[in-house]
């Protein structure tokens, strides 16, 4: 019987998604057929309660927050300063410019929180400025996609926010677990490109003229601006000075404060960065909405609760576990975007975590660094839409150049299963 009803739903799930039904609503949808059909719950009543819990929840003003921060730094100088700060350092390093990509990606996911405006503001900077000084396209293209993805680990995280709110853990915590990890995969991205620059010297351009010392120092006065909003942001939540609400605020008056200065917010922008936040954050919490209705009408229903027993009877161990998700995960990447994905299975997978004695931190850690992956598969890998649309190169090219990236996600994944301590280390130290 719990069978049927799960295919039944999976089908009408994916049927109003085709037919090209909002995700929001096609979740609200799926919960109604199956609050309607299979229990006796009073249906207005249950959607009533479940959406308005979760558009009311505290912890949830953090997302609207971050992301108007994203928003207002995309539209100042932030990104060309952070090429001018960069590039003097790099051009000893084998691969020389192309690890902008990477540290420049990791810059400014730590005040973006979303991979496409990370991926799509640093390629709109590098990417011509690499193709001018002759750098192979295929090399930038493949270090962009997977660097990209690094506005969804490293914090502050739309989707860490995502994932907590579902899963009823701290932000806070999550947030600060992603630190480590964040760096780890930045580290293997300018491995590989080193390897290969080492591999392919014929194909990296010659080095500019030798800087001293002291004007590398003032080549990189253009960093300290960002250098001071991601100290301000995560330090006031690793130290207990702030909630991650709280540095969210913090992180939107600093943005302001930059902008100013840098002659970069007009009245127009400033209208621009507000109307862009509102917009998509109305879209992430119709999805969350529809994703709470959803949980609950799948709690009276009983299926999570069946999936975990049936799971847990497979006898899995938890690297069994652990590798089965992270091939559901990715195929579910191919077809649907990671705040998706994150809402629609939280429901259902997280009475078998529990079960299965995995520590829900580092499970969000994990989730994230799945996603990132689905980010760059084809065909709904929303990095490689975001590059399509700047390089105007097919999907099919972009998806084969960037999947070294994505088997050392593979590699990361493995690397925190077996050292749990790079994910859980921070989160213990944490004051308050």
């Amino acid at each position: 019987m719990d069978i049927n009803i799960t295919l039944l739903l999976v089908a009408a799930l994916f049927l109003i998604l085709a037919s090209g039904v909002w995700v929001g609503l096609t979740l609200t949808g799926v919960a109604w057929i199956g609050m309607e059909l299979f229990t006796s719950r009073p249906v207005g009543d249950a959607m009533a309660v479940a959406i308005w819990g979760s558009a009311s929840s505290w912890t949830l003003t953090a997302l609207p927050l971050f992301i108007w921060m994203g928003e207002i730094l995309f539209r100042t100088k932030l990104s060309e300063d952070m090429f001018k700060g960069l590039a003097p350092w790099l051009e000893r390093l084998p691969g020389r410019l192309l690890h902008t990509n990477i540290i420049g990606c990791t810059i400014f996911a730590a005040v973006s929180g979303s991979s496409a405006a990370t991926c799509a503001t640093i390629g709109k900077m590098t990417l011509p400025e690499l193709k001018k000084r002759g750098y192979p396209e295929h090399m930038a293209l493949a270090t962009l996609a997977g660097a990209g993805t690094l506005g969804l680990l490293i914090p502050p995280s739309i989707i860490m926010i995502v994932y907590g709110v579902a899963a009823n853990v701290s932000i806070a915590q999550l947030f600060i677990a992603g630190v480590l990890p964040g760096l780890l995969l930045a580290g293997l991205f300018m491995g590989y490109t080193m390897v290969w620059a080492l591999l392919h010297p014929g194909q990296i351009p010659p080095a500019g003229p030798a800087m001293s010392f002291v004007e590398k120092l003032k080549a990189s006065r253009n960093l300290l601006p960002v250098v001071a909003l991601i100290g301000a942001v995560l330090g006031s939540v690793y130290s207990g000075v702030a909630t991650a609400t709280e540095s969210a605020a913090l992180g939107v008056v600093g943005a302001l404060v930059i902008a100013v200065l840098q002659g970069g917010m007009s009245l127009a922008q400033f209208r621009d960065s507000l109307l862009g936040a509102t917009r998509l954050y109305c879209m992430i919490a119709l999805i969350l909405a529809g994703a709470a209705f959803l949980t609950l009408s799948m709690g009276y229903i009983g299926l999570p609760r069946h999936l975990a027993e049936w799971i847990g009877g497979l006898g899995l161990s938890q690297l069994q576990l652990i590798m089965s998700l992270m091939v559901f995960f990715i195929v579910l990447g191919c077809f649907l975007d990671g705040i998706s994905i994150v809402v629609l299975t939280m429901g259902v997978l997280l009475p078998t975590i529990e079960k299965a004695g995995i520590d829900p931190v580092w499970f969000g850690i994990f989730v994230v660094l799945v996603v990132e992956m689905a980010q760059i598969t084809p065909p709904v890998g929303f990095n490689l839409f975001v590059l399509q649309g700047m390089t105007k190169k097919e999907i099919t090219y972009l998806a084969w150049h960037a999947l070294p990236m994505f088997l050392l996600m593979a590699a990361a994944i493995l690397l925190i299963y077996f050292v749990p301590g790079i994910v859980t280390w921070l989160p213990g130290q944490m004051v308050g």
